[in-house]
């Protein structure tokens, strides 16, 4: 069992299978990312193996993610594995977070496999504004992924980047599209992790004020629901659908914080928000499975009370140095 200074019980390893992604969101990287040299980036092989020793520890819970990990060559290797783990019991649920620009090809594979739910990024339903904030994509591509995900049985929720005056005064209209197909949203606020080429000041929104305006023209009401994940979740008069909010700056979930991130380079961080991590990598290739456990036993010494995330205008120091995609949301 992993247990942090703070005796909080860490239970759950969101894996970053890639860094590669086929799109490039404004608020997660520039648009000419340099991705990974391949021999840096670990081996489905070395993936595995790590979740096995992971599970041996206690984790019970695992989301893939990305960049996008439906993009990762042998992502399905690691989906199979995972849900050998849980027909024996051995994990709790095993989830995947997506883009949702590869769903039509992968529904079925891991509806077959045993994933719980997938969440899906999506920020706009306008095309125009879909191509301005991934700089390239095709809204309509990925509306029929998960129109595949649902059909397959599979449970999809949607989070949503709020973004202020580019997508704020379309939240309602997402909520609305995706109650008439029975999916959950979560609202997330900007979180400055990774210089993205502009200032991450403008694109910022209170997301207090996100959820009280919601409350008050969605007639929502507070939820006991939870999940793994740090929404604080309210629902609407008369429907089963759940709105989460997620504000990473503005009102922080560390104190319950199960969580941990194994990029795919093997760096272990301890918090999204704190640039301090271990490396599984140098131990897992040329020392022992044992040296590992150390390292991650280690790890739950120095993993931090809390983030120190801050958004001010041309003021970076509470700026994450590295891209979303390296260590996924």
């Amino acid at each position: 069992m992993l247990i942090d200074n703070f005796k909080r019980k860490i239970e759950y390893l969101r894996v970053s299978v890639t860094d590669r992604c086929d799109l490039r969101c404004t608020y997660c990287m520039i648009e000419d990312m340099k991705f990974l040299p391949r021999q840096e980036v670990l081996s489905i092989e070395e993936i595995i193996k790590l979740i096995s020793i992971f599970n041996k520890l206690g984790v019970k819970k695992y989301r893939l993610t990305g960049g996008e990990p439906l993009v990762r060559k042998g992502i399905v290797d690691i989906i199979e594995y995972l849900n050998e783990l849980k027909k024996k019991e051995l994990i709790q649920e095993h989830t995947l977070t997506t883009n949702g620009t590869n769903l039509n090809k992968y529904s079925e594979i891991l509806k077959k496999n045993g994933v719980d739910r997938i969440n899906v990024s999506l920020d706009t339903l306008n095309p125009e504004r879909f191509k301005e904030i991934t700089r390239w994509g095709d809204v309509n591509k990925v509306l029929e992924g998960i129109q595949a995900a649902l059909d397959s049985g599979i449970k999809v929720k949607i989070n949503t980047v709020v973004t202020k005056d580019f997508n704020d005064d379309e939240l309602i209209e997402i909520i609305n599209w995706s109650e008439k197909k029975n999916i959950d949203v979560s609202l997330i606020e900007v979180m400055p992790i990774g210089s993205i080429g502009e200032e991450r000041f403008d694109q910022y929104k209170l997301m207090s004020l996100v959820e009280k305006d919601l409350i008050e023209k969605l007639s929502l009401t507070k939820s006991n629901f939870r999940t793994n994940g740090p929404s604080r979740y309210f629902e609407r008069n008369n429907s089963k659908q759940k709105i989460g909010f997620i504000s990473a700056l503005s009102h922080n979930f560390c104190d319950t914080c199960n969580r941990i991130r194994l990029t795919c380079t093997g760096k272990l961080f301890m918090c999204l928000g704190q640039n301090d991590f271990v490396d599984l990598k140098y131990p897992l290739r040329e020392q022992s499975n044992e040296d590992v456990i150390k390292m991650i036993e280690y790890a739950m010494t120095i993993k931090p009370k809390s983030h120190d995330f801050e958004i001010k205008k041309d003021d970076y120091k509470g700026y994450i140095n590295r891209y979303m995609n390296q260590t996924g949301g």
